[in-house]
């Protein structure tokens, strides 16, 4: 296991501390208090609106460029009858955002269909067969979600059939914005939206806000589409703050007590239950962002991945529960040839990696095979960072040419450094932390030598070591129900408002630790614990996935510093606390 850096945060500024504190009731908030001043919310009128997130608080639709040119363009389109394609990308985010811009518009304008690329045959992005089909369906209009805002060569082919393009997109443009009616992102330089970290459907979302206010139409109209924006946010891994986390809040109240059939059909598969809720005076739907990540995003992710994300998109469109968990079977069934398919290319890769004498040293990874799946190279590179932690690439056969996707480590900049081998690739796109590219097979063996060059000579000593932000050290007695309940309401966690991490030291099993194996194959193996801090303190059960190295040395009574995450769920009627482990020191 690779070895983690803790880095302990300063602490919050301790009259800050104390004042926040007194104003949320008293010195039993004073770490609910520091862990607010550290994320810069130090006002009684900050926190209370970090608490209570309001719709009423979401940004004039308006105020981002072109949203009046696309308003007036969808409104002529529906004025004219002209048929409208709603177009996105294959990931979660592509098939929430046309989700939620189809279901919106279904009962208001029935000239309209959906179109998402195949992984394989078209690749990320607008395609020339999208444009073909388009054309040859007398399609007038596309909304473009989750993509477009480099596909300057697509959107003047399009306008020269006749095709007009809105594009609603978050990805950072290049020098020249495409030629569309509209170019709606919020990270254009001439933008002024107030908030510039939507994800493509959050901006899908503020183009049916726009219409609603246009045609004087009830906002209320919006809330049916919140649960798919809020699995866009959680699985985009976008910044839970601003308009984000209003999102996210309301979409959990959404996903929880009243979901689409498709995504209640998601929550069954993924094997999650119903649960007495005190608040609703019913059962219902207990999920968080965590649970959405893990159980929900991965299974919308499979269709595209296994199959074709049009099932994802026909699974979330469906009007009826019997219709809806027929469809999230067969999503469910994709998921579980996914995991297999990841698992054994997995282990290949790392084979790979440990039999080779210049990979085993490198700056990066970089592998070719090709015949793995197109559809998991992604996973599988997360993976391999997991062992080896630096930019990895993972490259198989796309047709004549080879594709794949990269992720990155803490502080890399992975765009930039593909940047500096773009005369090797095809094409390329993506974040800071993760893309993809195509290039030709004969150019790979260059390509491998090149980025390897370009991360060594960018990459710091510092990038090379996972590390573990701590927030703040805890004693096991300040754990008690009172405390987990006010963490909770720090919810939802994400980029920029991560759940807290706590340090714990000198800490010890009493003896009922557990090595679990792992179900899938060649997987580190778990471990469950029940620690205790001090003798005659209190007993807190803990987990520790994918660390079964260390059980021998847990089992031995050893002493040792652990930190963690607080996990505080209602289970068969009563709050069960376990805490969540990310790494221990002996």
């Amino acid at each position: 296991m690779t070895e983690k850096k803790w880095l302990l945060l300063p602490e919050p500024d301790k009259q800050k501390t104390n004042e926040l504190a007194m104003a949320l009731g008293g010195k039993n908030h004073e770490t609910l208090a520091g862990l607010l001043v550290q994320r810069g919310i130090e006002s009684t009128e900050e926190a209370k609106s970090f608490f209570n997130p309001s719709l009423e608080h979401l940004h004039d639709p308006f105020l981002m460029a072109d949203m009046e040119k696309a308003i007036d363009r969808l409104e002529l389109a529906m004025e004219r009858g002209e048929k409208i394609m709603i177009f996105g990308d294959y990931d979660v985010d592509g098939t929430t955002a046309v989700s939620l811009v189809f279901s919106f518009f279904r009962p208001l304008y029935q000239h309209i269909e959906f179109y998402i690329p195949d992984r394989y045959a078209e690749g990320y992005g607008i395609s020339y067969l999208s444009i073909d089909y388009a054309a040859e369906n007398n399609i007038r209009l596309i909304i473009a979600l989750d993509c477009g805002i480099k596909s300057v060569a697509h959107i003047e082919k399009a306008n020269s059939l006749g095709i007009d393009y809105i594009i609603c997109d978050h990805h950072l443009p290049g020098e020249t914005l495409p030629p569309a009616v509209a170019v709606l992102d919020a990270k254009r330089a001439d933008c002024g939206y107030p908030f510039k970290e939507l994800s493509g459907c959050g901006v899908g979302f503020k183009l049916m806000q726009a219409l609603c206010i246009r045609r004087g139409l009830d906002k209320s109209l919006l809330l049916p589409c919140l649960d798919l924006l809020v699995i866009s946010i959680a699985a985009d891994i976008v910044p839970v703050t601003g308009e984000n986390r209003i999102f996210c809040f309301h979409g959990l109240i959404q996903v929880n007590n009243n979901p689409r059939p498709g995504v209640e059909a998601l929550i069954e598969v993924a094997g999650f239950r119903k649960e007495f809720n005190e608040k609703e005076g019913r059962e219902t739907w207990c999920l968080n962002i965590t649970n959405v990540v893990f159980g929900l995003a991965p299974r919308i992710n499979a269709a595209g991945r296994i199959a074709h994300a049009k099932a994802a998109v026909e699974l979330l469109l469906s009007e009826t529960q019997e219709t809806a968990r027929e469809m999230a079977f067969g999503v469910n069934v994709n998921n579980n040839e996914r995991r297999t398919v990841d698992s054994s290319i997995t282990e290949e890769a790392l084979e790979m990696i440990a039999t080779d004498a210049f990979l085993k040293t490198a700056s990066s990874t970089v592998l070719f095979n090709e015949n793995w799946h197109k559809g998991v190279v992604g996973i599988v590179a997360s993976r391999c960072i997991e062992h080896y932690y630096r930019p990895t690439i993972i490259l198989t056969g796309s047709g004549e040419n080879a594709g794949g996707s990269a992720r990155s480590v803490a502080g890399f900049d992975l765009y930039e450094a593909l940047g500096e081998c773009s005369d090797l690739l095809l094409q390329y796109g993506g974040h800071t932390h993760a893309a993809g590219m195509t290039l030709k097979k004969e150019n790979v063996p260059a390509f491998i030598k090149r980025f390897e060059e370009v991360v060594k000579a960018r990459i710091t000593h510092e990038q090379t070591i996972p590390i573990i932000s701590l927030d703040l050290r805890l004693d096991f007695e300040r754990i008690t129900d009172a405390f987990c309940r006010n963490i909770g309401r720090m919810a939802p966690f994400g980029p920029l408002n991560m759940q807290p991490v706590f340090l714990s030291e000198r800490v010890q099993d009493n003896g009922q630790v557990t090595l679990l194996k792992a179900k899938t194959p060649g997987s580190p193996d778990h471990i469950k614990m029940c620690l205790q801090q001090h003798s005659g303190g209190p007993v807190i059960e803990a987990i520790a996935f994918g660390m079964g190295e260390y059980y021998k040395q847990v089992a031995t009574g050893n002493f040792f510093d652990v930190c963690y995450t607080i996990d505080y769920q209602l289970w068969n009627g009563r709050y069960i606390k376990k805490l969540m482990v990310k790494d221990l020191k002996f």
